[in-house]
């Protein structure tokens, strides 16, 4: 075996909603509820990443090694967007504060309360920094970036640089280079489909 993911057709065996051209997944990685994960074409999934839950990830996405999704409410990674290593995201939060439920996932629903949730989504071209962690019901805004080691707990604007705990606005990616960069490529993909 030269490398750790799965061929073509261990890909299309493996039950998941929806597979496009391209796509790697490590077989290193743990899928919880295939039949609930979709992935576009040219993304790709690194070893010791566990997805759970409802899963879109779209175009041209990498989830980087040891990455956590965690989609009991839904989880989109628009086309573009990444995640480096150790980042966790989370569409639900057990109510780890106030002790009106039980916690973990050993626990039968009706004993426990959820503090948060909601779907999480990275629009396009977003990128979270390594070890940050992504709470329950957050909008990550097309082009923003989050530095390495930070939480997120609401939305953040387009285009914007977050860092911190919480993550707090601390510039803008003025640049417009990245979309320039995806016509491009897009417009060579579709020169090669002819």
């Amino acid at each position: 075996m030269a490398n750790s993911f799965y061929t073509k057709d261990e890909l299309e065996g493996l039950g998941l909603r929806f597979v496009g051209r391209d796509v790697k997944i490590s077989r290193l990685s743990s899928i919880y509820q295939p039949g609930k994960l979709s992935i576009g074409d040219h993304s790709r999934i690194d070893d010791f990443c566990i997805l759970s839950g409802d899963i879109v990830i779209e175009k041209y996405v990498h989830v980087a090694a040891f990455v956590a999704l965690y989609g009991s409410f839904g989880i989109m990674l628009e086309d573009f967007s990444s995640l480096a290593a150790r980042v966790s995201v989370y569409s639900a939060s057990d109510d780890y504060v106030f002790g009106a439920g039980l916690t973990n996932p050993t626990v039968p629903e009706a004993y426990k309360k959820l503090s948060d949730m909601g779907p999480v989504r990275l629009k396009r071209h977003a990128t979270v920094g390594c070890h940050s962690v992504i709470m329950p019901d957050c909008t990550i805004g097309e082009g923003a970036s989050v530095g390495a080691l930070s939480l997120v707990r609401g939305d953040l604007e387009e285009w914007g640089i977050y860092t911190g705990v919480p993550a707090e606005k601390r510039g803008s990616r003025r640049s417009q280079t990245i979309r320039r960069l995806e016509a491009r490529l897009l417009a060579e993909e579709a020169k090669i489909e002819e």
